[in-house]
């Protein structure tokens, strides 16, 4: 290709801008109106619907570069292509929903089956409190109910362990004194000192003599076992004893009559003392005896006998 003027719509003379240069009014250039600005240029400008993309049409044929196509060429629309929004209904404009949710396999989360399983466990934990409080409540009312009803018949009748050992221990045992006391011969009462607790200040005195005794019939024991006998004794300052017999076996240990408290000696109001000794009694009716049998030193005088449980 050799220098000069190779004729109009040259591919390097296609230029939109060529009517504001000198050279290209010289060749004819234009403003624009629809085209490049060269007369005969390329009206590239399409309507819409009249162009199909993926194929060429039958009819098309090739023209080169910056001139006109002939009929049948792409500036003509296709007759069987129809635009969409040309349809019965018109184009569809708004994407449409899948059923089944978006996601791979078609299928998106299960927001239901999720809020449906929030809502069990909410609903357990509100009916597991619920239940929680009922029974709180409950069991208030029944201490409430028990605190301000009265005992039944049977609660008052039975009694319970403590108020029977309680009631075994306050209960009244057999006692008696010098006027009561079934004495033998040569035995008698007197109240020539004063000091004794028998009613009118009587004593039995004569006891200083072996084969004296004194009985002592017990009624109404309610229970067999060991019980205490007290004695009040009084001696003139000096120690003396005794045998205690019960149901007619002597005890192997002498009832001690000591001197407590060391008394002067002949001084019989000062010489009151308190002695006692365990005795195992049966239940029913029990005979006790103190005998002054050999070996016993019996100078004394006897004013009270009494049983009372033993000591612990």
């Amino acid at each position: 290709m050799t220098p000069g003027n190779n004729g109009a719509s040259t591919p390097e003379d296609d230029d939109p801008f060529g009517y504001l240069y000198a050279d290209g009014q010289a060749n004819g250039a234009q403003p624009p109106s629809g085209g490049y600005g060269y007369p005969n240029s390329v009206n590239r400008v399409r309507a819409v619907g009249t162009r199909q993309y993926g194929q060429q049409p039958q009819n098309a044929q090739t023209a080169p570069y910056g001139q006109v196509p002939q009929q049948g060429t792409y500036s003509q629309p296709n007759a069987h292509y129809a635009a969409p929004e040309t349809l019965p209904g018109g184009a569809t404009t708004a994407q449409q929903q899948v059923p089944g949710g978006g996601g791979r396999g078609g299928r998106g989360p299960n927001h239901k089956g999720l809020l449906i399983g929030a809502i069990a466990v909410v609903a357990a934990v509100v009916i597991g409190i619920g239940v929680a409080m009922m029974g709180g409540d409950k069991d208030k009312d029944d201490a409430s109910d028990k605190t301000g009803t009265t005992p039944t018949q049977s609660e008052e009748s039975k009694p319970s362990p403590s108020a029977s050992k309680a009631g075994a221990a306050k209960q009244d045992l057999p006692k008696t004194d010098a006027k009561a006391l079934r004495l033998s011969p040569g035995m008698t009462t007197a109240s020539d000192f004063k000091g004794a607790k028998a009613d009118g200040g009587v004593y039995v005195t004569g006891f200083n003599q072996v084969g004296a005794k004194v009985t002592w019939t017990v009624d109404g024991i309610e229970k067999a076992g060991s019980y205490r006998l007290n004695v009040h004794y009084g001696v003139p300052g000096t120690d003396a004893d005794a045998t205690v017999v019960v149901n007619g076996k002597a005890n192997t240990q002498p009832l001690d009559m000591r001197n407590f408290g060391n008394t002067p000696k002949g001084d019989w109001e000062q010489g009151w003392k308190s002695t006692w000794a365990i005795v195992n009694l049966t239940k029913g009716t029990n005979t006790i005896e103190l005998a002054c049998n050999e070996g016993n030193k019996c100078d004394a005088v006897l004013d009270q006998i009494s049983l009372a449980p033993p000591k612990g």
